[in-house]
This record gives structure tokens, C-alpha cells and sequence, in this order.
């Protein structure tokens, strides 16, 4: 089943992939199966994506999300702000997120050996744990450019580093947080050609918060691009959506979002109305492919979708009770 992932075609593929991935992790997933059985739903009973249950994410800090006996390869963790728990996402099988992430990345980006990969994000020492970094270490990686790699210490090599490969006409893929990239334009201003702006989110407290508008003009301008790009990933998924502007996202084919109504969470919403994010990803078939985040958002007819905030401790109702 695994191998059939990356290969799905249309709706109805992913539909029956869905269905028989929840029929595995329903049988294989412990804390999965528990979550279930509390809600009285069995797989004879489940005949479309919208009734299977999405797990609380929440679960991922307190329990071993698993569907899989295999050792364990890779353990992902959340950043966390100081005092709170972190996630862990243990992964059995790494290939599987290698795969998804150059695929995923591949299905909007074209080759990775197109670009000159630099990052504005801290190092795989300083960040043990976190996917992205393993991720954006990869890319670097499988590059095969010699300037790919990690800028966060050195900000002013990165800015010489822009303007001549800009001069050179180089494709440049600038992936960072954004306090990162705030503090880049604020000390030198560029007007650059071929190169894809790409921000995960976090200030982590550096900088104060701002609203995505008001962060991408500020970034566009500085850059001298027409579009800022997004990164939607989570410790606890194997998949990323991408926005290539405005603060739409896109999912590759063994991806979905889904809305849960915020009254009801196990009511999901029909498209064009705001409610909490459920994400199906069935690259995480050794753990749960079925996650209900903390993200509030939106989800348009053709499948795009904005995250529009999050919950607040205070705002967990229906089955997230289940978790505390």
C-alpha cells in the first residue's frame, strides 16, 4: 500500500486509499484505535473520507503515535516555548518522508538541481528534531550547488551570496523564518529576478507578530519580488502544502484538508466556511494519516486553501476534551 502513495491519479484513488489506510491504522494504531472506539466508529461503518475520525494532535505530547512494530529511524520534535510539552513524531520509515517531500516538492517546483538552495533557519546541530531542518538539509543536499546551505549565523555572506547569484541569473529557492528574513532586508534591499521568497512562519518571539498581509509586503518590497511564498508543514505530518502567493496553499495528491466545524468537531464544513483544519496525509501511514490541528482555516471548491490563526487553550471542545 505504501508504494501506492505517491502514485494516485485523481479523487477516487485517494478516496479508496483513504478508506484503506484508516482500515490499517484502525487495526494497527493503539492510541488511534482507542480515540475510535470512544466515539464508537469501526471501519465496516466508515463508507466516505468526511466520517473518518481525525485524531486530536494534541495526542502526539502525551502518547506514542504509532501504526507501525519497526524500530524507530527518526524522532521529530516540536520547537515549543518554554514550560510547554513538546510533540514527538516517531517516524519508522524516513524514506517515506524523503520521498514525500522531494515528490511534493518536485510536483510544484520542478528538480531541486535547478536551484541554489540557501536557508535562513538554524543548522541541523542547532535544531535536532525539527523535520523542516531535515528537510531543507536534503534539499541543500541534493542541490549539488556548492553555494546551497545554512545562513542564519552569517547574514552578510548570504547577502553577497544573493546579489551574485541574481547577477549570475541563477535560481535561487530562499527559504526561512521570518524574523529571519525581516532582519535580512533590513540591513540590505534587493531587486532580484529568479527567486522563490520562501517563509515558514515564527517570529519565535524575536520580532512582534504580524498579520500575513502586512508581512509579505514588508518582505516583497525588501526583496523586490512580486510574490511571497509559503511552507504548510507540522512535526507531526510527513507532508507539506506550498503557497506560491497570497496565502493560498496547495496539497500534492496524497494530501488533503478538510474543516471541522468549530461547535462540532466531529461536523466537517462545507468549503468557503472558516473552522478548524483537518489534515489527511497518507505518507504518515506508520502513524496517523488522520490529524486534527490547531490551525483555523478555510478551504476554497478547487481544494486550496489560507490559514486564517489558531485555537487558543480555551477554545478545545468536543473530542480535544478527550486528550486533556
Amino acid at each position: 500500500m505504501e508504494t501506492s502513495i505517491f502514485n494516485i491519479q485523481n479523487k477516487e484513488e485517494f478516496k479508496a486509499l483513504s478508506l484503506a489506510v484508516f482500515k490499517h491504522q484502525f487495526k494497527n494504531n493503539k492510541v488511534y484505535r482507542s480515540f475510535c472506539d470512544l466515539l464508537f466508529v469501526h471501519p465496516s461503518s466508515i463508507s466516505t473520507i468526511e466520517e473518518i475520525p481525525f485524531l486530536p494532535i494534541q495526542f502526539f505530547k502525551s502518547r506514542k503515535v504509532l501504526s507501525s512494530l519497526d524500530e524507530i529511524q527518526e524522532t521529530f520534535t516540536s520547537s515549543g516555548t518554554t514550560g510547554s510539552s513538546t510533540s514527538k513524531h516517531l517516524v519508522t520509515n524516513i524514506n517515506l518522508y524523503k520521498e514525500s517531500y522531494l515528490k511534493g516538492f518536485a510536483h510544484f517546483y520542478g528538480n531541486i538541481e535547478e536551484y541554489t538552495v540557501l536557508a535562513l533557519l538554524p543548522n541541523y546541530l542547532e535544531r535536532q528534531g525539527s523535520s523542516l531542518v531535515f528537510m531543507v538539509a536534503d534539499l541543500i543536499k541534493k542541490s549539488k550547488k556548492v553555494e546551497s546551505g545554512f545562513y542564519l549565523d552569517n547574514i552578510q555572506e548570504l547577502a553577497n551570496k544573493l546579489l551574485e547569484l541574481n547577477r549570475n541569473g541563477q535560481k535561487i529557492l530562499l527559504i526561512g523564518v521570518s524574523f529571519a528574513l525581516l532582519d535580512l532586508i533590513e540591513m540590505q534591499q534587493f531587486n532580484l529576478k529568479n527567486t522563490i521568497i520562501m517563509e515558514t512562519g515564527g517570529m519565535k518571539g524575536r520580532r512582534k507578530e504580524l498579520v500575513r498581509e502586512e508581512l509579505h509586503t514588508i518582505l516583497q518590497n525588501g526583496f523586490g519580488v512580486t510574490e511571497i511564498h509559503s511552507e504548510y508543514g507540522m512535526t507531526e505530518l510527513l507532508s507539506q502544502g506550498y503557497s506560491k502567493g497570497n496565502g493560498v496553499f496547495e496539497t500534492p495528491p496524497w494530501m488533503k484538508i478538510l474543516i471541522r466545524d468549530t461547535e462540532d468537531a466531529l461536523s466537517i464544513n462545507a468549503s468557503g466556511k472558516n473552522g478548524g483544519i483537518n489534515v489527511i496525509d497518507l505518507a504518515n501511514y506508520n502513524s496517523c494519516s488522520f490529524i486534527a490541528t490547531q490551525d483555523l482555516g478555510k478551504v476554497y471548491e478547487n481544494e486550496t486553501f489560507e490559514i486564517i490563526g489558531r485555537f487558543d487553550n480555551s477554545d478545545i471542545r468536543g473530542c480535544n476534551l478527550m486528550v486533556l
